[in-house]
């Protein structure tokens, strides 16, 4: 072989050396090694990491993992992410390099995860190529668009008197067992054909409860728009912890994606109860009802990343249900406070109107929606201006009458038509009502058609006026469902038919009368 041939040779020998070097760079960058001091419920104490930072993963052996949390000088606190019995002082500890994430992409819709993104519903791993941190920067003020569009909840009280937007945040709160959780999943199953994508996540639930609330949305059909985020009771505290942060991460995708989210916290007492119990086993100072000084700062980060976006920047949405429990109806309570100051209104629900039947039982009176008619239909404004007084003054009246008092003519219609008022705001549950369902309704109502009704029949009555609403004009549909008001006009059609359904009714009760 000539000279010229040998060193063309070499030259293309090097050129694809140089081209797998180039292609394939080993990583140089050596395995950092910690060890176990010791372990906790739900804690571990490591030495051996000297550059570990704030919130980064750690790897335990098994397969599991912790977030760090208190970074001292010569060990670190890690918030461990699984079953922490496996591990023992002394062994061994990886460090990621990388903070906490999880997985997030339209593979979600439908399925059933953890807050790490393990798949807990058996259909399969997850087939996502992007992975989100779980806690990001809130969209910054300039970023943010007004609350305008509603969030129809289906729930009568609700929408009339204590309206949604897209892109609020509305605290709902109350004692156990008192419909909070049922009152956000009839938001959820509301919201099918209204492309709006739902995130609902259970943070230290029984078992049980988080398994009813799945059947529930799976039966109706809205787990194929929707995505459960699940951490049980008998879980890590770590992972009831991040289960929050991580879901509004999963919406945040798709709110970046231009589309309208909404996401349920069921809810944020247990979140704050675990945080208490890892700060404390941490040795975090305690301060009121033993809750370390950041309680409000981790509800508060969570709750700024609900936001409305800018046209420019998609114009999604993410609004925000968070759930809290209160004790004994004490609404000025540590927790309770904290988020009401955070969000932007609240839904109370009273246990003395569950007792009495009243359901859903929100008290109108402690319940608010600091955005207002901005975030409500106009139809709703025309048909709902005085319905709140109306119910403020039947509920004095009515604590007034129960001390026998002799009542004028007028006092005792004002009654009646209370008492009617608080019977067409009930409804059953997992039963939403379209918007010109509701309009007919409140229109009836507003307007003292339902006072010559007997009680016993308004059930009756409010069933016949959703079947008539059905027939109504197309054009007269889609005007209640759009942004102008409804003319005289239109109120007098929508009556007119009230009128005849109505009068149906009596006739036939009053040919019933022997």
């Amino acid at each position: 072989m000539d000279d010229s041939r040998l060193l063309g040779t070499l030259e293309r020998t090097f050129a694809a050396i140089e081209q797998a070097r180039t292609n394939h760079t080993p990583s140089l960058q050596p395995r950092e090694i910690g060890r176990v001091i010791s372990i906790a419920a739900g804690i571990a104490r490591v030495s051996g990491l000297p550059g570990v930072g704030f919130e980064e993963v750690l790897k335990f052996p098994g397969e599991l993992y912790g977030i760090t949390f208190n970074v001292d000088e010569d060990e670190l606190g890690v918030v461990l992410l699984g079953d922490y019995w496996q591990v023992r002082a002394g062994d061994p500890v990886e460090r990621c390099n990388h903070v906490v994430d999880i997985p997030v992409g339209d593979a979600l819709i439908g399925r059933i995860i953890d807050p790490t993104g393990r798949p807990l519903d058996g259909l399969g791993p997850l087939l996502c190529s992007t992975r989100f941190p779980i806690e990001r920067p809130a969209a910054h003020i300039m970023d943010r668009s007004p609350v305008s569009v509603p969030l129809q909840t289906g729930i009568k009280v609700i929408d009339a008197l204590v309206p949604v937007g897209r892109g609020q945040r509305e605290l709902i709160l109350g004692d156990r067992q008192t419909g909070k959780t049922a009152i956000a999943l009839d938001c959820i199953l509301n919201q099918i054909d209204k492309n709006v994508l739902c995130i609902y996540c259970a943070i230290g639930q029984r078992g049980a409860g988080v398994a009813r609330s799945i059947a529930t949305l799976r039966e109706r059909g809205a787990l194929a728009y929707s995505v459960v985020v699940v951490t049980e009771g008998n879980d890590a505290p770590g992972l009831a912890y991040i289960a929050p942060y991580a879901a509004t991460s999963i919406a945040e995708y798709f709110m970046e994606q231009g589309r309208d989210v909404l996401i349920v916290y069921d809810d944020l007492t247990h979140h704050a109860q675990a945080y208490r119990e890892l700060s404390l086993l941490l040795r975090r100072p305690p301060g009121r009802e033993a809750f370390p000084g950041d309680i409000f700062y981790i509800h508060s980060r969570l709750l700024e990343r609900a936001t409305h976006l800018r046209a420019e920047l998609g114009g999604g949405s993410l609004t925000a249900l968070p759930i809290i429990e209160t004790q004994a109806q004490d609404i000025s309570a540590y927790i309770p406070t904290n988020l009401i100051s955070i969000t932007d209104g609240q839904i109370y629900l009273s246990p003395a109107l569950f007792e009495l039947g009243v359901l859903p039982a929100v008290d109108v009176g402690k319940s608010v929606s600091r955005v207002g008619g901005k975030a409500q239909l106009p139809a709703y404004r025309a048909v709902t201006g005085d319905l709140k007084l109306a119910y403020a003054q039947f509920e004095e009246l009515e604590n007034f009458s129960r001390f026998g008092a002799r009542l004028d003519e007028h006092t005792r219609s004002q009654l009646e038509h209370g008492r009617r008022i608080r019977a067409c705001l009930c409804q059953g549950e997992f039963a939403p009502l379209s918007v010109v369902e509701q309009i007919t309704l409140l229109l009836a109502l507003t307007h003292g058609r339902f006072d010559t009704l007997p009680l016993p029949r308004l059930a009756e009555a409010e069933q016949a006026l959703c079947t008539a609403a059905a027939g109504l004009p197309a054009s007269l549909r889609q005007r209640c469902e759009s942004t102008q008001p409804l003319s005289e006009e239109e109120q007098a059609f929508i009556l007119d038919l009230v009128g005849k359904v109505l009068g149906g009714m009596s006739a036939t009760s009053d040919s019933d009368l022997p």
